[in-house]
């Protein structure tokens, strides 16, 4: 806190209240210094006088301490008070007693939590309010076309100071998750539920050093990577040591209001770090700390209020006491003027509005690159955000360079193969293949450094009932991998989730089956035109007609005769041809197309050897037909022409390599028949396993058939 005496031609006393006062801290005791020194030496003592500083140091949040030393402040005669960079309760009491006395009161502090509705006229803020820093993070979100984000909140207020913000996503299509740190301040497993829910866009809202470990934390889960993106809303940005992080390739965007181009910002830096060169082991901030140029810039504001002030009447200090009424009678014609500067300063344009806040001034977004912090933006409170550029094409090369991608991987010959000796070896050399060297010639050309690791299910990946991915899909999209370097095959599916590179091959489905083998003819290869079932059938036949023909001989009168007529003797013998042989033998002649000396002599016996000679006729021609085909061609069969035939059909059965693009495939193209996971590699008679093919079919008659969608064709 600053508190300062202007009179002209006269020396100019002010007073300082520092919550800060350690040597090796933040250096606001030598800004207040190098404030008074540059004005002295600028400014015109005939008019002004000279500048000097008395400084009060009191406990951090100390009320009654604040209390006392305002009231000793008072006693003095003061013009104005500088408030203490980060004692909210103590800005709270200075706050009063200056409204109470009509003494201007510049904060330098953050904006209190709990928003006064008509706040003291004698307050002006000059750090930038939480409103303004809320737009400014929803139009960077909207820049980066953030649909979905994280807002990790260190205190508990941060839900009030991003009420802009929360406000905006309630009407938008946006989703942003609020998660706060519990009571141990420990960000690891709050970043782990953060990594399970794959958002991409995470909000720190934390002081420079919670940050920082925030950042650490992030860095050890591998999460500081190029998939994330982290805005932090602390306006102390560049004091975060970027340096030692994981990734340089992570975005980390921040806020700056300083002033890089002032005159004096590299003198007040370098007198900084001889300060803290002469007093502290190592410096204790990155940068410049903000609280530090905020009291630089409020005694310039308040000597150029006061210089103005003082050519219209003569402005003197009143001593007054907390146990009177009595009031600075210059005080509401300061507080206007201070309302009406307008300077740049190390934080950049300082004007205030009618309520007493800072305004027409401009947030610098700054990035983290190899070569420090870059700006490439800047948010103005009157204008919005307004990007220097869009967002940067990537440069493979520049992207990749020296860097370590973790790639995932499946074992599948010849792709990617387990050297013989792998278990005498380590990390990269325990594999060779097709792509283990595509992956090398990689490395060379764009000079990146690569970590081989097997997935971890084993499967190429696929979507589940819930959204969620298998395989080597699935630790893409969780971000476990950088890169998936197999013969994974392109689908419309997977394109949704994941990018892919150019195809090296370009592929489909191909299926081999084994054509059944033709064997030379056998002793009985003259059955081979019927079924051992049609042979049954026609000797049943043969025996029903042979019995029927005899009964019906017997039966019958006409099928008894006397085979002597001409003796006389013998007039009375009768006797019937079809005896119990010779009704077997007939029908066998008629079968084989040979007459005998039988005749049947009735009608009835007549029509059922017509009806058995008809069925011969038949039965012989179709025999004689197809006798000469089967013993002089081989029928080839073709139980399937293409994936459709195999997957409209349940003849035969087959199974795909679980996980894979494949068994996707048949899932959806067959809802008529009945999916059935692959059995087991000890129910197939092949002579390879399962996982070597994408697809085994088993088909009837020892017929297998392999379909793979690779060049490469499984054999059995």
């Amino acid at each position: 806190h600053q508190q300062s005496k202007i009179s002209p031609r006269v020396v100019l006393t002010s007073t300082a209240i520092l919550d800060d006062p350690m040597e090796c801290s933040r250096g606001e005791r030598l800004a207040i210094t190098l404030a008074k020194d540059s004005i002295n030496r600028s400014s015109n003592r005939s008019t002004t006088g000279k500048l000097e500083v008395d400084i009060f140091e009191l406990l951090r949040d100390s009320e009654y301490e604040t209390g006392e030393t305002m009231c000793q402040i008072m006693s003095k005669g003061v013009v104005a008070v500088l408030g203490p960079s980060a004692s909210p309760a103590s800005n709270s009491i200075i706050s009063n007693i200056c409204g109470e006395k009509e003494v201007p009161y510049v904060k330098v502090a953050p904006e209190d939590i709990l928003k006064v509705q008509f706040p003291r006229f004698t307050t002006l803020d000059l750090r930038p309010t939480n409103t303004d820093i809320s737009m400014a993070v929803a139009g960077l979100l909207t820049f980066f076309n953030s649909s979905t984000s994280c807002l990790i909140c260190a205190q508990a207020d941060c839900l009030l100071n991003l009420e802009v913000l929360l406000r905006q996503f309630l009407i938008s299509k946006e989703t942003l998750s609020v998660r706060m740190l519990d009571d141990s301040q420990d960000p690891t497993p709050l970043l782990k539920e953060i990594r399970d829910d794959k958002t991409a866009t995470i909000i720190v809202d934390a002081n420079a050093t919670m940050s920082h470990i925030i950042l650490e934390r992030a860095s050890e889960l591998g999460m500081l990577s190029v998939y994330y993106t982290y805005i932090l809303t602390s306006l102390e940005f560049s004091l975060l040591r970027l340096d030692d992080l994981a990734d340089q390739r992570v975005n980390i965007v921040g806020f700056s209001v300083f002033n890089r181009t002032h005159p004096f910002f590299q003198d007040f830096v370098l007198s900084l770090n001889r300060s803290w060169q002469e007093n502290c082991d190592h410096a204790p901030f990155a940068g410049t700390p903000l609280s530090s140029a905020l009291l630089f810039d409020a005694v310039h504001t308040v000597v150029a209020a006061v210089q103005e002030l003082n050519r219209s009447q003569n402005v003197g200090a009143t001593q007054l006491s907390c146990k009177s009424s009595k009031i600075w009678e210059h005080g509401t014609s300061l507080m206007n003027y201070l309302r009406m500067v307008e300077l740049e300063g190390l934080t950049g344009h300082i004007e205030f509005n009618s309520k007493g806040q800072r305004s027409n001034y401009a947030l610098r977004i700054m990035q983290n690159s190899r070569d420090g912090l870059r700006q490439i933006g800047q948010w103005h409170s009157e204008q919005g955000l307004s990007m220097e550029r869009k967002l940067p094409s990537l440069n493979v090369t520049d992207t990749l360079f020296n860097t370590t991608l973790t790639i995932t991987t499946i074992l599948e010959n010849p792709y990617v193969m387990l050297r013989a000796n792998h278990q005498e070896l380590e990390g990269n050399e325990r594999y060779e293949g097709f792509c283990v060297d595509m992956l090398k010639e990689l490395a060379e050309i764009l000079k990146f450094k690569y970590r081989i690791r097997l997935v971890g299910d084993g499967v190429y990946g696929v979507s589940g009932t819930n959204g969620t991915w298998t395989g080597m899909v699935g630790e893409l999209i969780s971000r476990k991998a950088d890169l998936a370097v197999a013969a994974l095959t392109i689908t419309a599916e997977r394109e949704k989730v994941i990018d892919f590179s150019k195809p090296f091959m370009t592929l489909g489905i191909s299926i081999m089956y084994r054509v059944h083998i033709g064997r030379r003819p056998g002793y009985f290869s003259f059955l081979d035109p019927f079924s051992p079932g049609v042979w049954l059938f026609m000797l049943l036949a043969y025996l029903a007609v042979s019995c029927v023909l005899f009964l019906v001989a017997r039966l019958t009168p006409y099928e008894w005769y006397n085979p002597h007529p001409c003796l006389k003797g013998r007039c009375s013998l009768l006797i019937n041809q079809y005896s119990l042989g010779n009704s077997f033998w007939f029908p066998v002649g008629g079968f084989m197309q040979q007459g005998s000396t039988i005749a049947p002599r009735a009608l009835s016996t007549r029509c059922v050897s017509g009806v058995w000679w008809a069925f011969t006729l038949i039965i012989i021609s179709s025999y004689t037909a197809n006798l000469a085909a089967f013993l002089t061609v081989q029928r080839m069969e073709v139980p399937i022409e293409s994936v459709d035939d195999l997957a409209d059909q349940t003849a035969i059965e087959y199974g795909t390599m679980h996980g894979g693009s494949t068994m996707t495939f048949f899932q959806v193209r067959s809802p008529r028949t009945k999916w059935k996971r692959t059995p087991p590699t000890n129910q197939w008679p092949v002579g390879r396993s399962i996982v070597d093919c994408d697809i085994l079919i088993n088909m009837p008659n020892d017929t297998h058939i392999q379909a793979n969608p690779r060049t490469t064709v499984c054999f059995t």
